[in-house]
């Protein structure tokens, strides 16, 4: 019987002892050996759970037995997560993760730290919860050159533009309604401002690359800016609107990342809506795949924290490879980045469409019903420099949306 900890008994954690408990014999073999929660680090007491046996208040305790091979981090934020991490890391014990702050801050170092000690670091948990995504680039796709990812990260702003799309609401309205379903978060910024789908588009960058990609260099945009008249004008050109996050090698160069993006209504990725995620790969020899799933909540991350767990006891006494080093990754600014856009644009098209033209050039020119004083115009393929650039030229401009 394999001895593991848990820190943190909030949803995850107690979802990691749950999924343990509940499919013991499945999980035994397949791990080969059965697996026990014998610790749970938790500055609070659960009085009348059984849990509260397995209590501890003081990390060394854990630290300091040797029957512990494996812990599951699930505490969240940056610390005390990494000093508890790096002290396990160096006492040879495995550690599991969902924490994709700290993943995305100090995975390449915490991965090294484990291969020095003969343990793992694994982190499948922290992209897409239940979604096996990290694993699939890791191990099922090692035969393949990937080129794009494109994902819908989170499923709060994947909820909020599925419900604006299907209702007409305003994002504020589609907002408190999620917060009241518990599906955002009192202070939803991470979410909304799109910082939780930068880390995780991080993270998987850094696996394609093998090097490390700084979640601080990758442009992130969120949600709030979008209205529902946006998707009105997205239907008329046959597309959706969706929070991508988003990691391409081109000819131009190396790009990541995240903003509301138009995808073709047609693209598998376009069906994901709700609280679901999806994650969309392209690569040189299978083409175009896609993993789709819960990308939260209590067992579908629980799952992929234990499935983690798992892959430590097969491989106790020795280390997993790490997914990327601690070389630094430099991605090509994104002003060189070539797309298309969908600009709004105040007053009438007979006004203003030869000031656009002049502006972006090519044009298409998009009106609805809905919006009898503004219109809108899908460009051509241009830079982000060059869009900065034209947009300048036009102050009527209202929003703009990528394609």
């Amino acid at each position: 019987m394999v001895q593991i900890a848990v820190f943190g008994y909030g949803t995850v954690g107690s979802g990691v002892v749950e999924v343990i408990e509940t499919n013991q014999k499945e999980i035994a073999r397949k791990a080969g050996d059965g697996i026990h929660v014998k610790y749970v680090l938790d500055i609070r007491d659960f009085q009348g759970d059984p849990i509260q046996e397995r209590i501890v208040h003081d990390v060394e305790v854990i630290l300091a037995d040797p029957e512990i091979k494996v812990i599951c981090e699930t505490m969240g934020g940056i610390e005390p997560a990494y000093t508890f991490t790096k002290k396990a890391l160096m006492n040879g014990k495995s550690v599991c993760t969902s924490n994709k702050e700290l993943v995305a801050a100090h995975g390449a170092e915490l991965m090294r730290i484990a291969g020095e000690h003969q343990c793992s670091y694994l982190f499948e948990a922290s992209v897409g919860g239940g979604i096996p995504i990290i694993r699939t680039m890791n191990d099922a796709l090692t035969a393949e050159k990937i080129d794009r990812i494109e994902g819908i990260l989170n499923g709060t702003t994947n909820y909020i533009l599925t419900k604006m799309e299907r209702d007409g609401a305003a994002f504020d309205i589609i907002l408190k309604e999620a917060q009241e379903l518990g599906y955002a978060e009192r202070n939803p910024a991470a979410d909304i401002e799109g910082h939780d789908a930068c880390r995780k588009i991080a993270i998987l960058s850094s696996i394609l690359y093998g090097h490390n990609v700084d979640y601080r260099q990758i442009y992130t945009e969120g949600i709030t800016k979008i209205t529902p008249k946006d998707f009105v004008y997205a239907k008329a050109i046959d597309c959706k609107i969706k929070l991508i996050g988003l990691s391409v090698i081109t000819k131009e160069g190396e790009f990541a990342m995240v903003s509301p993006r138009l995808v073709p209504a047609d693209s598998p990725i376009a069906g994901v809506n709700d609280v679901f995620n999806g994650i969309q790969l392209h690569s040189n020899m299978l083409d175009t795949s896609l993993y789709y799933g819960r990308g939260a909540g209590k067992l579908p991350t629980a799952s992929a924290v234990v499935g983690d767990v798992v892959e430590c006891v097969k491989k106790i006494g020795g280390s997993i490879p790490a997914a990327w080093d601690e070389t630094e990754k430099k991605l090509t600014d994104n002003g060189a980045f070539r797309q298309q856009y969908l600009v709004r644009i105040k007053g009438m098209p007979d006004a203003m469409q030869q000031k656009a033209e002049a502006a972006f050039g090519g044009i298409q020119i998009v009106q609805i019903p809905e919006a009898a004083d503004e219109f809108a115009v899908l460009t051509g393929e241009m830079s982000e420099q060059e869009y900065r650039d034209a947009a300048e030229k036009i102050p009527e401009i209202i929003g703009m949306i990528r394609r």
